[in-house]
């Protein structure tokens, strides 16, 4: 059903139930780890970090792997190595981690400290084994998601035995909870009420930067909003090849301009929303044409989504780099004809493409959550592109964006 609420819960009204999101993803998280023989995963990347610890950090520490990490051994609750003293908070707003877990990281900062990364990455290997030896886990493979070459070296002086740890990660992440998926459902009405709103906005004379600083401060001011990634806006010759950009550019009358809302973080849970305007003018019979063929490639692969069907299936639907554009290789499209999951990562599994997933498929499982879009133009003269998020279910699938795509949106 479509969501009844957003994301505050009462006495009277559970919403989004996060100690189960909590349960389901420290659960998974394990689950993955023994399917792997791994003893223990060192994670980095903050979508593993927040899955298994549920534990935030602020926007500069992310996206900076090793000031800040989280370990989770065998059968012992996650610890999370805190940058700084940022850990005093953990202790008073994350209680599910044991106050003990919560510990000061060793960080090398990928190797801007110079002559110091030797000591402080043997500091950091050091408490690593303490734990792993702690947990009776120290011989077994430790799974990581992200290494550098100060850590492979001390893992050798040290003798661990590390493997991929990323793959287990991708494969926890893929299937959402319940409650995972009314939280998806919220950042699709998100998405659905901006659009709206860029369509009571948009108008002749705007620039492209303008439009994006439209969409931030509107996303900023929802409750529950952590970050916004990226607001695409490409107009006129910057929308094809798509520049998944803006610029200074002044949008001039009868111009398409495509709009994504592309990784706005609502409570962790990301979004990708693509819309197709024509502002201050009504658009040709050309751009409509264009319209008309993206769209279909878009509807013929959101028909083929539900459970047992594969991203080869998905990805058959749409046609190859060389019948569409006249490219030599699928990989000069990339992104083009496009499918990616959806999380707390803009890139969860699957990712969907005719440059893998004809060779190498995936099923599409229940609860899965992920966007589609399709895009087409004329070189440096217009594009267009559009692009849906849907949730897998059990019988077929749920659209989570449903504002106005069936034709190119007419505004100002």
């Amino acid at each position: 059903m479509k969501e009844a609420f957003a994301g505050l819960s009462s006495d009277w009204k559970e919403g989004i139930n996060w100690a189960a999101v909590r349960s389901w993803r420290l659960s998974r998280a394990r689950e993955a780890m023994r399917r792997h023989g791994l003893g223990a995963l060192l994670l980095m990347y903050d979508e593993n970090m927040r899955y298994v610890s549920s534990t935030y950090t602020p926007g500069w520490n992310r996206l900076k792997p090793g000031l800040r990490y989280v370990v989770l051994c065998e059968g012992q609750e996650p610890i999370v190595y805190e940058q700084g003293d940022i850990g005093a908070h953990l202790r008073v707003h994350s209680p599910w981690i044991p106050e003990k877990n919560v510990r000061h990281s060793y960080s090398w900062i990928k190797g801007a400290v110079g002559p110091a990364a030797e000591q402080q990455v043997t500091k950091f290997v050091d408490a690593l084994v303490a734990d792993l030896e702690a947990a009776g886990v120290r011989q077994a493979p430790l799974g990581v998601d992200f290494i550098d070459i100060n850590m492979l070296r001390a893992f050798e002086r040290a003798g661990v035995i590390w493997t991929d740890g990323m793959s287990p990660m991708m494969e926890a992440r893929a299937i959402k909870s319940p409650d995972e998926q009314k939280a998806a459902r919220v950042v699709g009405a998100i998405c659905d009420c901006l659009h709206y709103e860029f369509s009571q906005f948009l108008k002749p004379g705007l620039t492209e930067n303008e439009v994006a600083a439209f969409g931030f401060e509107y996303l900023y001011r929802i409750p529950g909003m952590e970050d916004v990634e990226d607001v695409i806006v490409s107009s006129g010759p910057n929308a094809w090849p798509n520049w998944r950009n803006f610029s200074d550019r002044i949008i001039r009358p009868g111009e398409l301009v495509i709009i994504d809302l592309a990784a706005l973080t609502w409570n962790g849970f990301k979004s990708c929303v693509y819309r197709t305007y024509c502002v201050g003018g009504r658009p040709t019979e050309e751009m409509k044409r264009y319209y008309d063929i993206a769209h279909g490639w878009l509807w013929d692969a959101i028909g083929a989504v539900r459970p047992g069907a594969s991203t080869a299936d998905i990805a058959a639907k749409w046609p190859s780099a060389a019948e569409a554009w006249g490219y030599a290789e699928e990989d000069q499209a990339a992104a083009n004809l496009w499918g990616h999951g959806l999380g707390l990562a803009q890139y969860d599994r699957p990712v969907i493409s005719r440059i893998w997933s004809l060779e190498h498929p995936e099923e599409i499982q229940p609860g899965m959550v992920f966007a589609l879009e399709t895009q087409h133009g004329k070189t440096h003269e217009f594009g267009v592109r559009l692009e849906e998020m849907l949730l897998v279910t059990e019988d077929g699938h749920e659209l989570l964006s449903t504002y106005a795509s069936d034709e190119i949106i007419s505004v100002g």
